[in-house]
């Protein structure tokens, strides 16, 4: 996706392939702009894939991590995924109701539930994991597994980079 040169009157003119032309606000940003849009597109099309099997994005990688590691805390989901209590409370609800995963009492801890995958969702894991799969190759296509593993070393970069400019900021 290569940016759209600016003109001199401050305007993007429209891309002849179809991408978003880079705003002149976004000038100075230009490789952000490009992850944003990466992104986005990347969890519609995400989205499009799991519809098939009655996830949303983001609830798969719950799944995954209760496939992988089996039944959980819901305080640790929410620190393996980095997400923030409320968030995980709706995703899990939405799956508990979608008969995909239980929640029972902790038995450790009388205040925390424990999460765990049902049977059903053992069955989606295949599926999961083919979706997963469609969703890498339709990211990285045919490129040679040097070039996989560029893209997969600069994504890591930019994570670090981002991890520890927010752990500056205090966020």
């Amino acid at each position: 996706m290569a940016e759209s040169a600016v003109s001199a009157e401050g305007r993007s003119p429209a891309p002849a392939d179809g991408a978003i032309p880079l705003p002149s606000a976004a000038s100075g940003g230009p490789i952000s702009h490009a992850i944003f849009r990466v992104a986005r597109t990347h969890r519609m099309l995400a989205g499009q894939l799991l519809r098939r099997v009655g996830l949303h994005p983001g609830q798969e990688l719950v799944m995954m991590q209760l496939w992988e590691l089996g039944p959980q805390r819901q305080v640790d989901l929410v620190r393996l995924l980095d997400s923030d209590a409320a968030t995980m409370t709706r995703t899990i609800r939405r799956l508990e109701h979608a008969g995909f995963v239980r929640r029972s009492p902790c038995p450790d801890d009388k205040r925390a539930s424990l999460i765990e995958a049902t049977t059903a969702s053992h069955a989606l894991r295949k599926e999961v994991e083919q979706l997963w799969r469609q969703l890498e190759d339709a990211t990285v296509g045919d490129g040679t597994a040097d070039e996989k593993a560029t893209v997969l070393r600069a994504l890591e970069d930019i994570e670090e980079r981002l991890t520890r400019t927010a752990a500056q900021l205090g966020t």
